[in-house]
């Protein structure tokens, strides 16, 4: 296919190959037809509300979002560490009670972390209602990995045993 390129009383011939031109018009469009569809909030320019003379107004403190949070955090991925360990260290398969409890401190960190990246990439200021559908989304992804995680040790013998099956195969 030959087009012409004219700018300024200069005109160029150029051919171009359709699979180039295709991917270059079609690429846009798919990514203008996903991006349509999610509504966002119109947002001051800068994201400044008010003038500069305004009381800055705090939100509302909630005490599971703030240190709280970030100290369970932290003392779940500590207490993760010896737990992790310890089937190593034993040699085989460790018990149920710490293969059980590893388990279920790592859906907690796996939670905390996705819900970090909802908070930071998906905010409520801007996302509305799509940030508290991510959120039911995540708690139900969890809900039903907590009850993989129960078929898992119910039935498979822990996650260690499925590590360590692994491992040898």
């Amino acid at each position: 296919m030959i087009s012409t390129y004219s700018r300024i009383g200069l005109t160029t011939l150029t051919k171009s190959s359709s699979s180039s031109s295709l991917t270059t018009t079609v690429r846009p469009l798919l990514l203008a037809n996903f991006t349509r569809g999610i509504k966002t909030i119109p947002q001051p320019p800068g994201y400044i509300v008010g003038t500069v003379n305004d009381a800055y107004v705090p939100p509302p403190p909630h005490k599971l979002e703030g240190s709280l949070h970030w100290t369970s955090e932290r003392i779940v991925a500590i207490g993760m560490l010896p737990l992790v360990l310890a089937p190593f260290i034993t040699g085989g398969g460790a018990s149920t009670l710490i293969d059980s409890t590893m388990s279920a401190l790592l859906l907690f960190h796996c939670h905390t972390g996705f819900q970090s990246c909802i908070i930071d990439y998906i905010p409520k200021r801007v996302y509305g209602s799509y940030h508290n559908y991510a959120m039911y989304l995540l708690t139900f992804g969890t809900g039903i990995a907590g009850y993989g995680i129960y078929q898992i040790e119910t039935k498979e013998g822990g996650v260690s045993n499925i590590i360590s099956k692994l491992w040898k195969a």
